[in-house]
């Protein structure tokens, strides 16, 4: 698991454990986001095949959705209606905070966070230092605040009163060095992964197992593309799904069955961490190019430099010529790496990918339209909102 769990800003018990951060490359210091522009989703080719699933809207009435077998055909699809657009631009709203939107749900994490380090235990002192870094990290609680939101949102539509024992079970590399970093995610998510078996819902465990196979097939897809000026929007949508969405999409799921919601309703709330993850992952890689070296912990452009195309670069390359032959020189020449900067920005690939990230943000508040009016679903629809802030 050292692969998929070196970068420890998470933490995880069970679901919720698994939810807290065994995932790539996101934090909500930099929140990150990716989709489709032209407010349809593109198809992504591939030799899945999905079964489809119908649920109401009370609005609009029918709507398709697809099957969490398979990401292809999940990233393909159009709504029967237009989904809630977000306008920003014309909202008048103080600026949320994540202190703020986790206020309905901030005794069910500092439940969490106690469980987690009981689950590491007094007998690791190495590890229950690094451990406590990883719990006590204010701003990576938003996977199992997800977890959490939507337990207690779907738990509403059949009369739960409080969360099941299946809801809540009972930057560390730079303080401690990346070994130990990569051995207390390895331990901590061994422990998680048994207490997530002990909860003998089959269902889940497949969710979770997929998950960790994401996790892998998406650092191949992007070690295998790197410097290709060739690599299609759908591709990159694909390999942000296993890098990002995935995780994000099962964990919700997983909390909507343990609520005991038909399968429509789970599948929807899959649908809103697919899109959610997806528009999070595309504004980290907006901010890659639009935030200073200060604010992101990194030098700008970091990813395009080791040769990692995130949607601005796609963007761009369809406008800009230039712009590959400075991509397939790797960077060659003294000050290149700026100069295709320099090109993304000004021929509209930020832009566009702000569109992107703003389709999936709606379709992901489309999602949620099958959840009673609830301060949880309320919550929900701000963590959205206060993803795209980011990048207005």
């Amino acid at each position: 698991m050292s692969m998929t769990c070196h970068n420890l800003e998470f933490g995880r018990t069970g679901l919720e454990f698994l939810a807290y951060g065994c995932s790539s490359n996101a934090s909500f210091d930099r929140i990150s986001v990716r989709d489709c522009a032209k407010g349809m989703l593109r198809t992504v080719n591939g030799g899945y095949k999905g079964r489809k699933l119908w649920f109401c809207r009370r609005d609009i009435g029918p709507n398709r959705v697809f099957s969490t077998n398979s990401p292809e055909v999940l990233l393909n699809g159009v709504a029967a209606a237009p989904p809630p657009v977000l306008d920003l631009e014309h909202d008048s709203r103080n600026p949320a905070s994540l202190t703020n939107l986790f206020e309905v749900v901030a005794e069910d994490l500092q439940t969490l966070n106690k469980n987690l380090q009981s689950i590491v235990g007094a007998e690791n002192p190495v590890l229950m230092s690094a451990a406590e870094q990883i719990f006590g990290a204010g701003g990576k609680r938003t996977r199992p605040a997800l977890v959490f939101l939507v337990s207690r949102a779907t738990a509403e539509i059949v009369g739960l009163k409080e969360l099941t024992k299946e809801h809540r079970q009972e930057t560390v590399h730079q303080l401690y060095g990346t070994r130990v970093a990569v051995l207390a995610g390895d331990f901590m998510f061994a422990q998680s992964s048994w207490y997530l078996a002990n909860l003998e819902n089959l269902e889940v465990i497949k969710l979770i197992s997929q998950v960790i196979k994401d996790f892998a097939s998406g650092e191949i897809k992007q070690a295998s593309s790197l410097f290709d000026c060739d690599v299609q929007l759908d591709e990159y949508l694909l390999k942000s799904y296993y890098k990002t969405a995935s995780l994000i999409a099962s964990s919700t799921k997983g909390a909507a069955i343990f609520s005991g919601v038909d399968s429509e309703i789970s599948e929807q709330m899959y649908q809103y961490g697919m899109n959610f993850g997806l528009s999070f992952q595309v504004v980290d890689d907006i901010l890659d190019f639009t935030q200073s070296a200060e604010q992101l912990g990194k030098p700008s452009g970091s990813d395009l430099a080791k040769g990692n195309l995130t949607a601005p670069v796609i963007f761009a390359l369809e406008k800009e010529t230039k712009l590959r032959d400075i991509i397939e020189s790797e960077f060659f020449e003294s000050g290149s790496l700026d100069e295709a900067i320099d090109i993304i920005k000004s021929c509209g690939g930020i832009d566009e990918a702000r569109e992107l990230a703003k389709t999936k943000a709606d379709l992901a508040l489309d999602n949620l339209q099958c959840l009673p009016s609830s301060s949880f679903r309320f919550t929900l629809e701000e963590m959205v909102k206060y993803n795209l802030e980011r990048i207005k």
